[in-house]
């Protein structure tokens, strides 16, 4: 039944970033699908209103306040887990310079959590995986600064870019193990991350929402419902792909 490849009961999911916009709203999704869902994030108020909001709708949820750039602390977390299904490696920051001005400081923190923290969390994911001949899926988040170039946006580019190449080149190494490792690279959505341009937000919004086909932006349950679809037996056949749920912005070959 169509219905029952969406259901994760009985299987656990891990998401880093999850104390809000799509790191939430996956792991929300993700509950409601059945999985218990291990959350992560340094944003410890953030993380209790996820697991909170998981746990009044009758779902399983468990806290973890770490900082992905923590190599150790996240290893002991996802060890954790009784077994893992899903890894959706959400967490990421946002910095914005022109070339001619980033600092290397400035690259090496984004580099540090938008590609290092993905990268840790896909191998810790991978060898629990392994090691306990779970035929899981990881799901990491580029976005869709990859298809276009962007003014102030080469750290963060540059590091979803790593992102894309680290999820085609694990999917090619740890397939024949029965593990599946897919990408999200959205479009411009709606959450605290994008929410920084003050009284230009709105002004901002509808210039982004201009052009896509569709003629709106996205919000944080349309990319959670592609981390649902890559996450579970729907997209079995599905590995090394990057979903691009961006409104039509970028329509890449």
């Amino acid at each position: 039944m169509a219905v029952k490849a969406y259901d994760l009961t009985g299987r656990t999911a891990f998401v880093t970033g999850a104390a809000g916009g799509i790191g939430r709203a996956s792991a929300v999704l993700l509950a409601e699908a059945g999985a218990t869902v291990h959350c992560a994030d340094l944003d410890p108020e953030g993380l209790h209103k996820t697991v909170t909001l998981i746990e009044d709708a009758g779902g399983a949820a468990h806290g973890h306040t770490l900082d992905v750039t923590d190599r150790e602390r996240l290893r002991q977390a996802v060890r954790s887990c009784p077994r893992l299904d899903v890894m959706a490696a959400v967490a990421g920051i946002m910095h914005s310079s022109e070339v001619l001005e980033t600092r290397d400081e400035d690259l090496d923190r984004v580099l540090g959590v938008n590609f290092k923290g993905v990268l840790h969390s896909c191998q810790e994911a991978a060898l629990l995986m392994i090691e306990r001949s779970i035929r899981g899926s990881i799901v990491t988040m580029a976005s869709g600064a990859v298809d276009t170039g962007g003014r102030g946006l080469l750290c963060y580019g540059a590091a979803k870019a790593a992102v894309v190449q680290l999820t085609k080149t694990l999917a090619t190494e740890i397939g024949p193990h029965g593990i599946r490792v897919n990408a999200v690279a959205p479009g411009w959505t709606r959450t605290p991350m994008t929410d920084r341009h003050g009284e230009a937000q709105a002004r901002t919004e509808a210039a982004m929402a201009r052009l896509s086909p569709l003629g709106r932006v996205g919000e944080a349950e349309d990319v959670a419902h592609a981390v649902l679809y890559l996450a579970c037996d729907a997209s079995a056949f599905t590995t090394g792909q990057i979903l691009r749920p961006n409104g039509g912005v970028a329509m890449p070959w």
